[in-house]
């Protein structure tokens, strides 16, 4: 059920579109209520608290080629005199600078994605409590095990003169990080798992989370890489961290506007091997970033990126696609109503292909299989990036060899990393625990993942 304040303010909202229409020629106001609960239980501390919240209203108006905006903590009692006095767009504006109005459908739907959980907090508490007990215990390397939930509640509600749209939808990551020491050397770990159903999280969170401090225990050993270039088969979550590094933001459609994009110049042309596929879109998958409207209220898209291959499109919020002649993507996206919309990715992955893991293993003179995404950065400009992969195995003549490297740095040009693609295993997972930041480093949720990738890259 939409965010009881959100519902008793959609009659205002309506009220104030009426109001606003007499003067301009598109209006709409997006409310929303965010509330995030955190649940963190530690070797040294515990903690239950309410992060990332928000609650409040931007107003958007349209006349003569031009946008603006007005963002207030509450509607009730707004006058249109007030958003007329704020936005001042009586100023003379060159025709450079002027779009198109948004062209919009009737559309009126609720829309709705609840965790239905009974689990009260102290149940929560307990189960945390438990997994991080068997993790102090299970090694004497081990000096601070942490164990967290959050689970994230967004409500919105977006009102124009054709649309009136509704959506709650709930999201929860459960979070294992383990830190171990032997000797002087501290290495650490984590694992985090997202999903719309808290029982599901924490079924899996229990499951995975001894494997997170075998890792950590491996890494006291492990070794820095010789620089070089080299094979790699990369698991889901560093597949996930290219798509979203190597491509998700260059093709984040603001950026051609700004002319800041490489990719602009690379539509219908090949960017990758034959054997790549890449979406983007708040529909192609249920994860982090998975909404039914975007802040723009333009429903949920589910966009092929590169198909065979071969560059299909961009993703774009309105504003952007207004610019350039195209549709909206459903990719505009605030961090909240105080800030403004840019064109952000969603759920990022690469498609599916049909090898095996095993046999993409077996295939490998020597290379390295590179896991657990850790972060990255991309040029779109001139289409350069790094990536950091948390550790890698090595593998020689199609055998793991007992040896880890940790941490690793996949550096590159974007076409060269994304052609040398040569195998794409049948199975794909995307990942949803992330954040990614724009602008003035504005934050919104994202998830990326895919399938197995066999490539060549320079590791540092």
């Amino acid at each position: 059920m939409l965010n009881k304040y959100l519902s008793s303010r959609v009659n205002d909202a309506k009220k104030l579109v009426k109001e606003l229409r007499k003067t301009y020629d598109y209006v709409s106001v997006l409310g929303s209520f965010v509330n995030t609960k955190m649940i963190a239980v530690s070797t040294h501390i515990n903690s239950i608290d309410e992060v990332d919240n928000e609650c409040g209203f931007v107003v958007k108006v349209y006349k003569d080629g031009r946008y603006s905006e007005y963002s207030c903590n509450d509607i009730k009692g707004l006058k249109a005199a007030d958003i007329k006095k704020a936005v001042k767009l009586d100023k003379v504006v060159s025709a450079d600078y002027k779009v198109k109005m948004l062209q919009e459908e009737k559309h009126v739907e609720d829309f709705l994605r609840e965790d239905n959980t009974k689990l009260s907090d102290e149940d929560i508490v307990k189960q945390l409590k438990q997994t991080k007990d068997k993790l102090e215990k299970a090694d004497s390397r081990v000096i601070n095990v942490v164990t967290r939930y959050v689970k994230r509640q967004v409500s919105k509600v977006f009102v124009s003169e054709k649309k009136c749209l509704t959506q709650k939808y709930d999201w929860i990551n459960v979070i294992t990080l383990t830190v171990v020491r032997q000797g002087e050397v501290i290495k650490s770990n984590y694992n985090a798992e997202g999903e719309a159903s808290t029982e599901l999280a924490l079924k899996n969170f229990k499951k995975n989370a001894p494997g997170v401090l075998d890792i950590a225990i491996k890494m006291l050993d492990a070794k820095a890489v010789k620089p070089g270039k080299y094979t790699i088969i990369t698991d889901p979550s560093i597949s996930g961290l290219i798509a979203h590094e190597a491509f998700g933001h260059g093709v984040e459609m603001d950026m051609f506007v700004k002319n800041r994009a490489k990719a602009i110049d690379f539509v219908g042309k090949y960017v990758a091997s034959s054997l790549v596929d890449m979406y983007d879109g708040a529909s192609s998958c249920l994860s982090a970033a998975s909404y039914f409207f975007d802040d723009d209220g333009i429903e949920a898209h589910n966009t092929q990126i590169i198909k065979k291959g071969i560059l299909q499109t961009g993703i774009s919020d309105s504003l952007s696609a207004m610019q350039l002649g195209s549709e909206p993507t459903g990719n505009g996206r605030r961090q909240d109503y105080q800030r403004k919309v840019y064109t952000r990715m969603t759920n990022t992955w690469f498609g599916p292909g049909k090898d095996k893991l095993e046999d993409m293993i077996k295939s490998v003179k020597h290379g390295y299989y590179l896991c657990q995404t850790n972060n990255g950065m991309e040029d779109p400009k001139n289409w350069q990036i790094q990536c950091t992969a948390s550790y890698g195995l090595e593998i020689k003549n199609g055998k793991f060899t007992g040896k880890m490297i940790a941490p690793v740095v996949i550096s590159g040009y974007v076409i060269d990393l994304l052609n040398s693609i040569s195998m794409v295993s049948d199975k794909v997972t995307i990942h949803g625990s992330g954040m990614c930041g724009k602008g003035h480093k504005e934050w919104v949720y994202v998830s990326d993942g895919g399938p197995y990738l066999k490539a060549e890259a320079k590791l540092g």
